[in-house]
């Protein structure tokens, strides 16, 4: 792995709205709170990263990560329409501030799947003036993103936004073949905001590094199913890959794979039940992570991949050592054959909320719910000390 190197991102992910806590402002805060919906237990205080940072910073520098990839909770910059808090924005400087006096880079995420309420129950993403208002909270963080910021990411996983779309509007064939096919409106605009925001970062700020993270799973043919497996594929990542093409980099986030079989001409989703899941109900296959950024790169071209997520949900930390070993060494084995990786950011640091409830623990450091003490577990130690341990290709 090329973790030697200076340019390369070697560091650990969080969300705003998983981790902070009582963003009381956002539409997931609402959701969270209406009767009959899917979420078991609401976020609620979540972990308290929101007064907790610099203790959560100071064990990721202390376990020897470059990179601190962290998100900027809209709903709390904006929380009414056109009221930008002055005293949020500095809150995230402060964080970007943080990052720096550790040794380690601010990796900014922008938006990470919530908004304010006032902005979902006014069409959210489908308002026409959506990526105007967009820009407008990007504009408010001009503080804390002259604190020091390179990397910036537009929209965590604009894609799975969209598919979230198609659920919310129980569209045809919604379930019926895995993961929906994203709802094209959304998609649409997801990609003019996306373009926005990156226009105006790099035109008041030129040295930013701007691109988005992007939910990349493994995805295989059957054999037998290649003539529809592209139809499959397009719309649910590689369209959003391909807009890429634009940018500094691409984020892809990867946690297993999914298979691709032909029934009735169309494709779907198989599953093997003999196969491993982990907690959050996925086949259990490490080397997912390899199969997906060589898939990517052939999209994307000379644009450099960062991995801006990968981890696993589990109780059994010992497992969770072997599975990003196992990761790490596919995506050693395509950095070898050549794909352009600039960077590998493991979610999570910390076990937090994963929308709908706090039982798939993916941290690298488990959290007290009560008292919010943190515990390091082994894989803590042992992934901070891979940057070191593992060869340049």
């Amino acid at each position: 792995m090329n973790a030697e190197a200076p340019d390369f991102r070697w560091g650990v992910a969080m969300g705003a709205h998983q981790s902070e806590g009582n963003n009381i402002a956002s539409d997931w805060w609402s959701i969270e709170h209406a009767p009959d919906t899917f979420v078991r237990e609401p976020s609620g205080d979540a972990i308290d990263g929101y007064h907790r940072w610099a203790q959560d910073m100071d064990l990721a520098a202390a376990a020897g990560f470059t990179d601190y990839r962290f998100g900027i909770e809209w709903s709390r910059i904006e929380p009414a329409d056109g009221a930008m808090s002055r005293a949020e924005v500095d809150h995230y400087r402060r964080l970007v501030q943080g990052c720096r006096e550790r040794g380690m880079r601010p990796f900014l995420t922008l938006h990470h799947f919530t908004v304010p309420k006032w902005f979902a129950d006014s069409g959210g993403w489908l308002r026409a003036d959506a990526a105007q208002r967009f820009v407008r909270y990007v504009e408010a963080l001009a503080p804390v993103i002259e604190e020091g910021v390179e990397y910036v990411g537009t929209i965590n996983e604009p894609n799975m936004v969209a598919m979230f779309a198609t659920l919310a509007t129980g569209g045809p064939d919604a379930l019926q073949a895995g993961l929906p096919e994203p709802d094209p409106r959304v998609a649409a605009a997801m990609v003019t905001v996306h373009r926005a925001a990156r226009d105006v970062l790099k035109t008041r700020w030129p040295h930013l590094k701007v691109g988005w993270g992007i939910s990349v799973q493994d995805f295989q043919p059957v054999a037998g199913s290649e003539d529809v497996f592209a139809s499959y594929v397009h719309p649910r990542d590689e369209y959003f890959a391909e807009v890429s093409r634009e940018d500094d980099w691409v984020g892809v986030q990867t946690y297993t794979r999914v298979r691709i079989a032909q029934r009735d001409g169309r494709p779907v989703e198989v599953l093997d039940d003999t196969a491993p899941t982990t907690l959050s109900g996925w086949e259990y296959y490490p080397s997912a992570l390899g199969g997906a950024v060589r898939r990517i790169a052939a999209v994307v071209g000379e644009v450099p991949i960062i991995v801006t997520e990968n981890g696993i949900a589990t109780v059994d930390d010992a497992q969770r050592i072997a599975f990003t070993r196992e990761a790490l060494d596919s995506l050693w084995s395509a950095m070898k054959d050549g794909v352009d990786v600039r960077g590998y950011l493991h979610w999570s640091l910390l076990d937090n909320w994963e929308w709908g409830d706090f039982a798939p623990t993916f941290g690298l450091i488990a959290v007290d719910r009560s008292t919010f003490a943190r515990t390091p577990k082994p894989s803590l130690a042992w992934l901070g000390q891979q940057a070191n341990q593992r060869p340049r290709p």
